[in-house]
């Protein structure tokens, strides 16, 4: 009969170890029983960039990169796109179900209600200097909010953090608004209790003169879908950061500024503004054979193809892609447009790309709809922000009640020198009473 467990000889002493199988994972504790004497500390695993480690068990969302597949709560992110808004999918992530429509008029009017920011918030963005990028106020205003909500620290207590979890959803698009206005050299707007998630943020964003500002239905369902399909991907950089600083059970405004720093980098957040450059390199449709040809020789890179963990077609890319033809009928057609299509097409059709499974991700349209819509490329990582932290925080709730999370404290492989004595203490004679040699290998 097969059992669930794995057999490892350690072929140093010839003693076999029987370790358990659970959900196709062994427990890296397990590893520590191989050894080659007591005194030891065991058998460790080297995983840089946690490639091929399990953090947690989740049960919020599933990627499944080889078929392709994104599900929110076990819901396909193709029908929560085309049927459900943003706060629905925010209620979905933190709480396992859809709201009932009960609970998702309790829902809207709490987000509604904490999308005020205390006015001292707008002294403190006014303290940035005037091209600051909107990310770094994003970031830096997030944490600034622990000092606004000492209650915060309270995090053993279901009640206070669900309370910050409800402020921190509603005033995230309310300070990236106003991160955007002071970067523009504009008023702040106010929140309207009457309008949708992502149309008070269009308002804040755009309004300029008018009593009150006119939302095009388009361009406010396309921002609400493009929220949806950034709300959560499982246990990126970002999300782990958002974990692994939340273990130390500092407050959630802390832990998503965290968050936030890392999808600042450019190789997480910043990757649909890359695309755009690339498109903008390009510069015409005509020019897309020829740098094809620089990918393949490895002089440039393709941008916007490719995933760590998809290795088919990114579910969300193809969403994208026909939502932007509704935009741009909207907005007029991004000249990079044509460009994209074309590199796509040919991409799709080469064997150096389809055999290497590099397929368009959510980042090569996505920016394409964000500059046709007004915004500036470096309010792409703000929009990303935006969205991602309902899945942040749910992820954050989830660490919370998981009774086998600890703090995050990864072991290491000491690689330094061995024990050597100061200069000053070799010419004084006063050495060290310690051991005068040291493992090569030190595990802390």
């Amino acid at each position: 009969m097969p059992r669930n467990t794995l057999t490892v000889t350690d072929n140093r002493t010839g003693k076999s170890y029987e370790i358990p199988i659970t959900n196709d994972t062994i427990r890296a504790i397990d590893l520590r029983q191989i050894k080659v004497s007591e005194e030891e500390f065991g058998m460790m695993s080297y995983d840089p960039a946690f490639t091929n480690t399990v953090s947690c068990r989740s049960a919020i969302t599933l990627v499944d990169g080889e078929k392709g597949i994104l599900r929110y709560r076990g819901y396909p992110i193709e029908q929560l796109a085309e049927h459900y808004d943003y706060p629905r999918i925010a209620f979905l992530l933190l709480f396992g179900e859809l709201p009932s429509p009960s609970q998702y008029s309790e829902w809207n009017q709490t987000l509604r209600r904490h999308m005020m920011v205390h006015e001292n918030i707008k002294k403190f963005i006014d303290g940035f200097h005037y091209d600051a990028h909107p990310m770094g106020m994003l970031m830096s205003t997030i944490a600034a909010l622990s000092t606004f909500y000492p209650d915060a620290k309270n995090t053993q207590d279901p009640e206070r953090r669900l309370l910050q979890i409800q402020r921190l959803i509603a005033k995230v698009p309310t300070i990236a608004a106003y991160a955007y206005r002071h970067r523009s050299g504009l008023p702040y707007v106010y929140p309207e209790e009457d309008l949708s998630y992502s149309g008070n943020f269009l308002a804040m964003v755009s309004k300029r003169h008018e009593q009150r500002y006119r939302l095009n239905p388009v361009l406010e369902r396309a921002l609400d879908i493009l929220f949806i399909l950034h709300a959560d991907h499982e246990q990126n950089c970002s999300t782990n950061a958002m974990r692994s600083v939340g273990s130390s059970q500092v407050d959630p405004y802390s832990s998503t500024a965290a968050a936030i720093a890392a999808l600042y980098g450019p190789l997480h957040g910043g990757a649909n503004e890359m695309v755009l450059r690339m498109l903008q390199q390009i510069a015409t449709k005509d020019h897309v054979t020829e740098y094809i040809k620089k990918v393949k020789a490895g002089e440039v890179r393709l941008m916007g193809f490719g995933h760590r963990v998809y290795k088919n077609y990114d579910p969300r890319a193809k969403i994208i892609k026909r939502l932007s033809d509704e935009v741009f009928a909207v907005t007029g057609t991004n000249p990079l447009l044509d460009i994209a299509l074309e590199l796509e097409r040919i991409a799709l059709q080469d064997d150096y790309f389809v055999s290497r499974k590099l397929y368009p991700n959510v980042d090569f349209y996505s920016g394409l709809i964000y500059q046709a819509m007004g915004f500036t490329s470096d309010m792409f990582p703000v929009l990303f922000a935006i969205p991602r932290t309902s899945g942040w925080l749910a992820q954050w709730e989830e660490m919370h009640r998981d009774p086998e999370q600890k703090i995050a404290r990864p072991r290491q492989i000491y690689m330094g020198p061995d024990r050597r004595d100061v200069p000053d203490a070799i010419s004084s004679g006063k050495q060290s009473t310690a051991s005068p040699t040291a493992e090569k290998v030190q595990r802390t």
